[in-house]
Parts: C-alpha cells; structure tokens; sequence
C-alpha cells in the first residue's frame, strides 16, 4: 500500500475518533431544550445561571437577558471569573449547540455543574 493511502487513512481514523470522542462526552451531558431554559428562567429560583459563549459580534446581534458573556476561545483563561458559581449550574449556550457543548464540557471537567442549551439560539 502507498504510503500517501496510509497517512489519508490514518488522518481519517484520527478524525473519526476524534468525532466519536465528542459524541460520547456530549451525551454524559444534561442537555436542555429551549423551551427548558424559558421555563427556568421564568421560574422564581436563580440556581443557574446562563452562559453565552458566542463572539461579541454574534452577542451584539442577539441574545438571552441577564446571560454572562464569555467567548469559548477564551473560556480557559478565564474560567476563574465563574469560581462563584460553582454552587449553580451554568447552562452554556451558542449559536447552535456545538460550542456550547464543548464548553459545558470544559466546565464540567473544571469541577462546575454545567448543562448545554441544545440547538442554541437557532432554536431559541
């Protein structure tokens, strides 16, 4: 076999254990549809909070009253601005989903009760 064909297969295996390995850590996830989020915060409890991880210029645009803001490229350096809520779940929320996911992930891997708002603010 050339070894052009085995460095592409081996690329491609990479990418799909890669995909897998998110997949699996997703679902250990508590996933929360839209609909879920509007009810908790219409509920009079404040045990969570909403994280937008979205750019500035998608937040500018749009986004959930009264959610922190902190961009998922720069959610590792500055995680300890959410040291005081550990105590509450931080439900994160993107565009669509997706890196939203990875930063509940984050989170969660960090010690914080974290949850993901599936489908974003597409399905918001």
């Amino acid at each position: 076999m050339p070894i052009d064909q085995i460095v592409l297969y081996a690329v491609i295996v990479f990418f799909v254990i890669l995909y897998l390995r998110k997949s699996f850590q997703s679902k250990s996830l508590r996933q929360y549809a839209p609909g879920e989020v509007k009810d908790k915060i219409n509920a009079k409890g404040t045990d969570f909070v909403l994280l937008d991880v979205r750019t500035g210029s998608e937040r500018a645009e749009r986004h959930i009253k009264n959610s922190l803001h902190i961009p998922l490229n720069e959610l590792k350096a500055r995680i300890n601005e959410l040291n005081n809520l550990k105590d509450k779940e931080i439900i994160c929320y993107c565009r669509s989903g997706n890196r939203s996911s990875t930063a509940a992930l984050l989170l969660k891997k960090a010690g914080f009760k974290s949850a993901n708002m599936k489908g974003g603010m597409l399905a918001w």
